[in-house]
């Protein structure tokens, strides 16, 4: 038998990024880590990822910023509640794929946004300078982004630079299957258990105290949502969604968005969370 050790080559900069973001599909904190892993790679202060649908709204899957206000939930509810998505032709070049499945790169300047209104009421009022995309056509005619954007501040002036933009490039696809894969768990995590009893059901079971509104928020933590991402979902402030979670959190008799985690686990009911006290 022969045996031999392997030296690996030194990772570069983008290797060392999908690592990290690779690392971190499925966990609760995805959004946050994977850009705090992009960010030596690319240098892009925050990212989304959402998916737009013929003829319905679009849906946003994730996002977060880092060194800079989180402005990405009002960001999405503009693009999606002012109609910005129904112009948005930045992602034409994708949609004209023969198949679907192939991963596109774009890369758009503020000034080359698909309109004046968009141009002002996304990259303008929030100090964008310009996006870094990688997407892709699904089967189902849905077209799945994921966004990195380059602020004006936190040290990050004008434009990706060029190496920035190669290492993008080298990530893109397998940070796409990434992102892609984390959806499909947060969508898991949904799912109705064996009996038929889905997690917003049992919270409801465990606390008929609980507002629909209160279950919206809940139902969209433990699929993994940031609270900026459930604020654009549900079309709230993100004051509004944290004032839902603390009241939700209270009749619960929790205090930390960890213990909600830790009382539900997937494919089973969650016994840990307890009876109300109030």
């Amino acid at each position: 038998m022969q045996s031999w050790t392997l030296s690996a080559p030194r990772p570069d900069a983008a290797q060392l990024a999908l690592a990290a973001v690779i690392g971190a599909v499925g966990r609760p904190h995805f959004a946050a880590a994977a850009l705090a892993a992009l960010e030596p790679a690319v240098g892009a202060a925050s990212w989304a990822v959402y998916r737009l649908r013929p003829q319905r709204p679009p849906t946003m899957h994730l996002s977060a910023s880092r060194g800079v206000p989180d402005t990405t939930g009002d960001c999405f509810a503009v693009y999606r509640d002012a109609g910005l998505y129904r112009r948005d032709r930045s992602f034409d070049a994708v949609r004209a794929q023969a198949h679907p499945g192939g991963a596109v790169m774009l890369r758009m300047h503020a000034d080359e946004a698909p309109s004046a209104d968009h141009r002002q009421a996304i990259y303008l009022r929030h100090g964008m300078v310009e996006r870094l995309s990688v997407a892709r056509l699904e089967r189902d005619g849905s077209l799945l982004a994921v966004n990195l954007y380059r602020h004006d501040g936190a040290g990050r002036h004008g434009r990706f630079g060029e190496d920035q933009v190669a290492n993008f490039g080298a990530l893109a696809p397998a940070l796409l299957a990434a992102v892609a894969r984390h959806a499909e768990w947060q969508d898991e995590r949904s799912v109705p258990d064996a009996d038929g009893t889905s997690p917003r059901e049992v919270l409801r079971q465990r606390c008929a105290a609980l507002t629909e509104r209160e279950l919206d928020v809940l139902e969209r933590l433990l699929q993994g949502m940031t609270y900026d991402g459930i604020a654009a979902d549900l079309g709230l402030s993100l004051a509004t969604v944290k004032t839902y979670r603390a009241r939700a959190f209270g009749r619960l008799d929790i205090r930390f968005k960890s213990e909600l985690f830790a009382a539900f686990v997937p494919g089973t009911r969650p016994s840990g969370l307890a009876q109300p006290s109030r």
